[in-house]
């Protein structure tokens, strides 16, 4: 065998970039190669993080809603190409109508100052048989939700007073 094979064989057998635990070759890579699709909005998201890490646009634009039935047309590169090392999934939700779905996850990069995260929940769209990125629904840590009920005008004041909220640290 080449060198050249055993080097494309090795890079088959290695971890995925997208974290999933499976080889490349396995995971990613036949979606990437559009031999098979993703089957869940997860794995297209796994997928484009790998196409991410890879430099893969052309699969960015194949899967992004907006460009997906447009013809794939390379940009010079002048940009700094990102050196994205991980992916961390926190949610694969199904939306409310059966061919949508959000995946919330953060992705990180390394740059001069170390390693970066970014987070999103991105909303993923099913079309016949097929998923594809739409658009990101938030950006940043997930919103905080309140442990306790928000106290009405008319309860009375938590600080003790006795007095209702609205007569006393409600003004």
């Amino acid at each position: 065998m080449s060198s050249a094979t055993d080097s494309a064989s090795n890079a088959l057998e290695r971890p995925c970039p997208c974290g999933s635990g499976q080889a490349f070759g396995s995971c990613c890579q036949p979606i990437l190669q559009h031999i098979k699709s993703a089957t869940t909005a997860e794995q297209l998201m796994r997928s484009r993080f790998t196409a991410h890490s890879l430099h893969d646009f052309e699969h960015l634009h194949r899967t992004y809603w907006p460009t997906a039935r447009r013809p794939y047309v390379a940009e010079p590169d002048v940009a700094p190409r990102m050196n994205w090392t991980r992916l961390v999934i926190h949610a694969h939700e199904a939306g409310a109508k059966p061919d949508t779905a959000f995946v919330d996850f953060t992705a990180y990069h390394r740059d001069d100052s170390g390693e970066q995260a970014f987070h999103e929940k991105s909303e993923f769209l099913r079309v016949a048989g097929e998923w594809y990125y739409t658009r990101s629904v938030r950006q940043g840590p997930a919103p905080l939700k309140a442990t306790h009920p928000k106290v009405g005008r008319n309860d009375p004041c938590p600080c003790g007073s006795g007095k209702k909220f609205k007569q006393c640290c409600g003004k």
